[in-house]
């Protein structure tokens, strides 16, 4: 019964707050368990240039092709739609006398996954290759809505029933 509860309150959290509370406590307990050290949980840009991580410039170009039709300003000098974000930061990347090895990578990755999740399941015939493991479902996932929960009139917007007055000269 407190199980059922304590899972109740917790996916009333707002999903963004719930997601960062998780991490947070998933981390610490992790840190505290010894399973990995507080110095494997920084940034680190030898990881992302020496070994490749390009996680970061994969969520970009996901985010960019989900908002095709945003705006966006690179330090006030070049305008752009959002689909162009990673090759202008490759580009600049490349300005910096940077190697652009990761933001290729990070596209070519972006790319996959951004078909594989929201090109490929629309097709005709098309499936979700890439599923969510229900663990993960079952922590962020809000609990479906009861279609027979009818709130107090306390718990309405502005807590009046507007419109049920009379009309003025009548």
């Amino acid at each position: 019964m407190a199980y059922q509860s304590l899972r109740l309150e917790y996916l009333q959290i707002p999903p963004v707050s719930r997601a960062y509370t998780t991490a947070c406590v998933l981390t610490t307990a992790a840190v505290q368990l010894e399973l990995i050290t507080p110095f494997q949980l920084y940034f680190n840009p030898e990881l992302i240039f020496k070994h490749f991580q390009a996680f970061t410039i994969m969520l970009v170009y996901v985010w960019s092709r989900r908002n095709p039709y945003v705006r966006m300003n690179f330090f006030g000098l070049l305008n752009f739609q959002a689909p162009f974000l990673p090759w202008v930061l490759m580009g600049f990347s490349l300005l910096l006398g940077n190697s652009v090895i990761v933001d290729l990578l990070g596209i070519a990755v972006g790319h996959i996954y951004f078909f594989l999740e929201d090109v490929f399941p629309n097709q005709p015939g098309g499936i979700r290759i890439l599923k969510t493991p229900s663990v993960l479902k079952a922590i962020f996932d809000t609990p479906d809505e009861d279609p027979n929960y009818n709130p107090l009139p306390e718990e309405r917007p502005g807590g009046f029933a507007w419109g049920e007055g009379q009309r003025l000269g009548g």
